[in-house]
C-alpha cells in the first residue's frame, strides 16, 4: 500500500498538461464493443479504472492493445456477454457493459458495480430505461442480468438527469429498432463526447447537450478513431491548487467552456485568470473572499470539485457555505480535514467553512475526490502530511505527484 508524503508551504508555478477525461474514456471504451471492427482511442488516461475496464473487456474475448495514451480495441472475437465479477465490483463504469451487450447481443450479465462510497448509487434508472426498450431485468444475489429478443425504441423520462443512466440508455438504443427519446437527460461534456464517437461510428443521435436526446437505431456500427476530451475535473483540481498556494500556473489542454462554473467562483473570490484557446492561467493573490457554492448537475458546479473547493474556502476571509445536492454522503473528507485544523461544521447537506490555518497530519483517503482534496490540503499545511490509501486518488489522477512536483510542490509517493 502506497502513500503520499507532502511537505507544505511551496508555491506552485509553471505549466501542467491535463489528460483525457476519465469519465469520457470509460463509456467510450465500452462503446467500442458495439462496432464490428477495431477502434483506436487516443488521450486515454493511464488510470486504475481504465486498466480494470480494459481487463474486463479482454476477459470477454476482445483484443485490447495499449500504447502510451492510445488504446486499440478489436471486438471481433467477443465470446461472452458476462463480465468478470470481481473486476466489475472495482469500478462504477462496469455497468456500461450492460447497455453495450444488451444492444449488440440481446443479453448481458454483470455484478453490481463498485467505485467510491459517496452515497446511495442505485442503477434503477438504468434498468428502467432497459425495460422501456423491451428488456427483461433480473437482480439476484448482486448479479444484474438483462435480456431481450428485440430492443424497440421508446420515450423514456429520467426522474433525475443521471449521467450513467443517460449513457447506458444511449448505448442500448444505438442498435435498437426505431426511435428512442430520452427526456430530462444529463448534459455533461463527457456524455457529448461519447455521442460524438457513436455518431462517427454510424449512430444517429440528436440533441446531446440538451435535456432531450433522440436516437434512431441503426443496424450496425463501424470502429473508428477518436480523441477523448480533456478532463475538466483534473483541470479544476490544478486550478484550485494554484489558487491555494498563491501560485502562478498555466493549465494546458483544458476546454474552459466545460468549467465555467468553477471559473465564475474563482473570479468571485478575487483570483486573476487568463483564458486562451489552449488553457487557462491562474494567478493567486494575498486575499480571497468567501463565497457560497451549491453543487448541481452540469452546467452547475461539479460535485467532483466540491471537496477540493472546500480546502480552498478554508483560506478565505470570512465564512463560506457549500451545499451538496448531488450525493448524500460526500462530506467524508471533512473529518480528515479537521485533523489538519480545518474549521468546518456539517449541517445535513451543507458545510459551513471558516478561515483556518492548516497543519500537516496523517490522513486517510475515503474516495477519489476526497483524496485529491487531502493532497491539496497537504500543499498548504504547516509541516509534513501523510496521505494514506492513495489507490483511490490513482483511480482518477494520472501521476498527480509528478505533476505537482514539476510545479514546485514537495510531494513523494512512497511504499
Amino acid at each position: 500500500m502506497a502513500k503520499f508524503i507532502v511537505n507544505g508551504g511551496n508555491t506552485l508555478e509553471g505549466k501542467v498538461k491535463i489528460n483525457g477525461a476519465k469519465n469520457a474514456a470509460l463509456p467510450i471504451l465500452a462503446a467500442a464493443l458495439l462496432a464490428d471492427s477495431p477502434s483506436v482511442l487516443k488521450d486515454i488516461p493511464n488510470l486504475r479504472d481504465v486498466s480494470n475496464l480494459c481487463e474486463i473487456i479482454r476477459g470477454m474475448g476482445a483484443t485490447v492493445n495499449r500504447s502510451g495514451h492510445s488504446v486499440e480495441i478489436d471486438p471481433s472475437d467477443l465470446n461472452t456477454y458476462e463480465t468478470d465479477k470481481e473486476l466489475a465490483k472495482k469500478l462504477r463504469a462496469s455497468y456500461y457493459i450492460l447497455g453495450v451487450m444488451l444492444s449488440k447481443y440481446g443479453e448481458a450479465r454483470t455484478a453490481l458495480p463498485g467505485g467510491c462510497n459517496i452515497g446511495n448509487r442505485p442503477i434503477d434508472l438504468h434498468l428502467k430505461g432497459f425495460k422501456a426498450l423491451g428488456a427483461e431485468v433480473s437482480l439476484n444475489h448482486g448479479i444484474v442480468e438483462v435480456k431481450a429478443d428485440k430492443l424497440v425504441g421508446d420515450k423514456i423520462y429520467l426522474d433525475y438527469p443521471s449521467v450513467g443512466a443517460t449513457i447506458n440508455i444511449m448505448l442500448a438504443a444505438s442498435l435498437a429498432e426505431g426511435k428512442t427519446v430520452i427526456e430530462n437527460a444529463a448534459r455533461e461534456p463527457e456524455l457529448v463526447d461519447l455521442a460524438n464517437f457513436l455518431t462517427v461510428m454510424g449512430a444517429k443521435i440528436k440533441g446531446v447537450g440538451t435535456d432531450i436526446i433522440k436516437i434512431e437505431g441503426v443496424n450496425k456500427l463501424e470502429g473508428k478513431e477518436h480523441r477523448i476530451i480533456p478532463d475538466r475535473i483534473e483541470a479544476g483540481t490544478y486550478m484550485i491548487a494554484a489558487a491555494l498556494t498563491k501560485g502562478d500556473v498555466f493549465v494546458k489542454n483544458v476546454l474552459t467552456e466545460h468549467i465555467k462554473s468553477l471559473i465564475a467562483k474563482l473570479h468571485e473570490m478575487g483570483l486573476e485568470m487568463v483564458e486562451d484557446i489552449s488553457g487557462v492561467r491562474v494567478k493567486g493573490n494575498g486575499k480571497l473572499d468567501s463565497v457560497d457554492v451549491k453543487t448541481l448537475p452540469y452546467p452547475g458546479f461539479p460535485t467532483d470539485l466540491q471537496s477540493q473547493m472546500m480546502v480552498l474556502l478554508t483560506q478565505t476571509e470570512g465564512t463560506s457555505i457549500i451545499k451538496e445536492t448531488v450525493w448524500e454522503n460526500r462530506f467524508m473528507h471533512v473529518d480528515e480535514l479537521k485533523r489538519m485544523g480545518a474549521d468546518i461544521t456539517i449541517d445535513g447537506h451543507s458545510a459551513l467553512i471558516r478561515e483556518s490555518s492548516l497543519s500537516g497530519a496523517e490522513v486517510t483517503v475515503t474516495d477519489l475526490r476526497a483524496g485529491a482534496a487531502l493532497v491539496l490540503a497537504g500543499l498548504i499545511g504547516d509541516g509534513k502530511s501523510e496521505v494514506r490509501k492513495i489507490h483511490h486518488v490513482e483511480r482518477g489522477y494520472e501521476g498527480i505527484e509528478k505533476k505537482l512536483s514539476s510545479l514546485g510542490a514537495d510531494i513523494k509517493r512512497v511504499k
